[in-house]
């Protein structure tokens, strides 16, 4: 059925005209050319209920209702209530009554009362939409349209009547949800926010926002699901895709983080995601390294043996790529857990073992030492970057406490030159042992120069 009639048909005026001939006592019906509610929906009484005297009086209400007399409606309906209290069509006219006087909780009631006995009776539900408007229940007034509309999906006003009452809804929650946001008060966002969803379920961007909201909760579980969500729904959006990466690096997922990564990165390339999908790779490849290594950038004093593994974990393909001396002897490696890096180092020339064919893997690292494997390895750098090299060897910063003519001194000005290592107050300091992080520090800025 449509959205009307909102008066009898004409084969029901004329049934109406009919009967009042033979009922003298009843007043005369208006004439309506304009209908006073044209989007009330008529109450039609089924098949199995038209008794003509009753429906005489619906017609003769609706009559009454549409000139704007809900009086004169009222009057005609109840008698046809006493004429057949189980007609129900009268019982909804009268409700359209009371939606007509406003007075919506009356109407509610009473097409409440319609839908006990008839649940799918598309009249009331579509006037018990409309009640719930005026009364300020937008939520109710679009699950009974919907209802209706399930019932009678021909209803061409009243999908449209639905289509802008979500939109206007979901307007007003998404702007309470975003000020509960930017006040703190989260439990009444998040209902916002669920209302919004309820009435567009396929907007992506709502459930981005919600997820937002609950990260600060710290309910994790539901804003990954309802990231996930986003994303599905909106595939061209970068954004979900790296939340979740955050969240799952945050909880150590490092495999997971990168794919996320990455598919954002497919998504909407940039240097930002890019960063991202580098640092969660290599999260994955330090989280499949052992325990010791994963535990150098915490420690007080740097060991030879640390200081292997972190050049030929950090930079293995220069190390890889380097000459390799074959005939080298280690002989106190080979159950120190950096066994493998200690000897690539070693045949790469970047670190030497001692005449005694010791490596002594456990011994300190000082500032000197470092600098003279940072030169090593500037220097293989150097045949790849040959005017950088130049530059490096020609370097000959003042260094308060390593003059010239120290041996130490070219080893130690080409790595202060190069910028991997620096001066403290204008002194090397090279008797110092080197902690964990400045021995991560300097890899990683050879690593940068390695590229």
């Amino acid at each position: 059925m449509s959205s009307g009639p909102s008066w009898p048909r004409l084969a029901g005026i004329g049934l109406a005209v009919a009967l009042a001939a033979c009922a003298p006592a009843l007043p005369p019906v208006p004439v309506v050319t304009a209908p006073r509610y044209p989007d009330f929906v008529y109450p039609t009484a089924p098949a199995t209920m038209a008794r003509p005297d009753v429906t005489l009086r619906l017609e003769r209400g609706w009559l009454f209702l549409q000139a704007g007399d809900t009086r004169g409606a009222r009057r005609e309906l109840m008698a046809a209530l006493k004429l057949s209290g189980a007609f129900f069509p009268a019982e909804a006219g009268l409700a359209y009554a009371s939606l007509a006087d406003r007075d919506y909780g009356d109407a509610i009631s009473r097409f409440d009362r319609v839908l006990v006995q008839s649940p799918m009776y598309v009249p009331a539900l579509v006037g018990r939409g409309d009640a719930f408007i005026g009364s300020g229940h937008p939520d109710e007034a679009i699950r009974s349209f919907q209802a209706a509309l399930a019932s009678d999906p021909g209803l061409v006003d009243v999908r449209r009547r639905l289509d802008v009452l979500a939109l206007r809804t979901q307007q007003e929650s998404l702007l309470s949800a975003r000020q509960a946001a930017d006040a703190g008060r989260y439990d009444e966002a998040v209902s916002a926010y669920e209302r919004a969803i309820a009435g567009s379920p396929d907007s992506a961007f709502l459930y981005r926002e919600l997820a937002s909201i609950e990260r600060k909760q710290g309910h994790e579980n539901q804003a990954l699901e309802h990231l996930r969500k986003a994303a599905a729904l909106d595939p061209s959006d970068a954004r979900p895709l790296v939340q979740i990466g955050e969240m799952l690096e945050a909880r150590g997922d490092y495999s997971g983080a990168a794919a996320a990564y990455a598919q954002a990165q497919a998504v909407d390339p940039t240097e930002e995601t890019a960063a991202l999908v580098e640092r969660a790779r290599a999260r994955v490849d330090l989280a499949k390294l052992p325990e010791e290594y994963r535990a150098i950038a915490n420690a007080p004093q740097v060991t030879r043996g640390e200081l292997a593994a972190l050049i030929g974990v950090q930079l293995s393909a220069l190390v890889q790529d380097s000459p390799r001396r074959e005939s080298v002897v280690v002989t106190d490696m080979r159950n120190h857990w950096a066994a493998a890096w200690i000897l690539a180092v070693v045949r790469a020339g970047i670190m030497e073992p001692y005449a005694n064919h010791t490596f002594v893997p456990r011994g300190v690292v000082r500032r000197l030492d470092l600098a003279q494997v940072v030169s090593r390895i500037l220097a293989l750098i150097g045949t790849r970057r040959p005017l950088l090299a130049q530059q490096w060897a020609a370097a000959r910063p003042r260094i308060g406490d390593i003059p010239p003519g120290h041996l130490g001194y070219p080893a130690v000005a080409m790595a202060v030159g190069a910028d991997v290592m620096a001066l403290v107050d204008g002194s090397f300091r090279p008797a110092r042992p080197v902690t964990g992080a400045e021995a991560i520090d300097a890899i990683g800025r050879l690593q940068v120069l390695a590229r």
